[in-house]
């Protein structure tokens, strides 16, 4: 098993990323500079978090730009599964690959911290995930997904939602102001429909802002972020 991880300038989850696909899962994985134009023959893609060209315009607009992206574009055309994580869902969405955008936080304030998520969808990289809670950490002040109300409608109808944000116990907020016990909100960045993740179409292209790459061994705090790599396994290995 292949994996490609993209490097744009600014990126800073990339070496995470790499960690948890060669290190821990056992692919063979290997970094792809933005200014190549060919992927390579990887079975799977992770465009990695980070701030790439310093998230000037607004983040993920300028890497949108890259010469590898004919590349990407013709790789997920053909099927290929697709991970794109925080600033890796922004270059996303900034591609067209999936709909809607990540606006600035609600409250204005940069997110630092654990999150809950729940499965909501089958795909790729969420086989077995639908109605289960993991915890994995946030880092961003660009990560409340906003799209219009036709395609909101899509998202949810096709079963597209991958992920929402909840407590421990998979309860969504009942608004984007709910809070934990410790008084932090349950939705950190104001998403609409409390959205922390989608799909395309296919199920194979995934953008979420959560890190799972980084909660992918018991020593960084929680392994829930590992069950998105395994899924990726499992799919590939259907697939053949």
């Amino acid at each position: 098993m292949q994996i490609a991880v993209i490097q744009f300038p600014g990126s800073n989850a990339d070496w995470d990323a790499l960690h948890a696909a060669r290190d821990v899962l056992g692919a063979d994985a290997r970094y792809v500079f933005h200014k190549e134009t060919d992927l390579g023959s990887p079975d799977a893609v992770l465009v990695p978090g980070g701030f790439s060209y310093g998230d000037y315009l607004r983040p993920g607009a300028i890497a949108g730009y890259s010469p590898i992206v004919p590349a990407l574009r013709a790789f997920a055309k053909k099927g290929g599964p697709i991970l794109g994580i925080c600033n890796g869902f922004q270059i996303l969405t900034e591609l067209g690959l999936l709909p809607g955008a990540l606006t600035r936080n609600q409250h204005l304030r940069f997110e630092c911290r654990m999150v809950h998520l729940r499965g909501e969808a089958e795909g790729a990289f969420t086989h077995g995930l639908a109605g289960q809670v993991i915890r994995v950490p946030i880092a961003h002040a660009d990560g409340r997904y906003q799209c219009d109300a036709e395609t909101l409608k899509a998202l949810e109808g096709e079963g597209r939602v991958a992920f929402r944000y909840c407590d421990a116990q998979g309860n969504v907020p009942a608004s984007p102001d709910e809070v934990d016990a410790e008084g932090l909100r349950l939705n950190p960045n104001g998403s609409l429909a409390h959205i922390a993740g989608i799909y395309d179409a296919s199920g194979r292209v995934l953008g979420m802002m959560p890190h799972p790459e980084r909660a992918s061994e018991a020593l960084l705090g929680s392994a829930d972020g590992f069950t998105l790599f395994q899924s990726l396994a499992q799919h590939l290995e259907t697939a053949r």
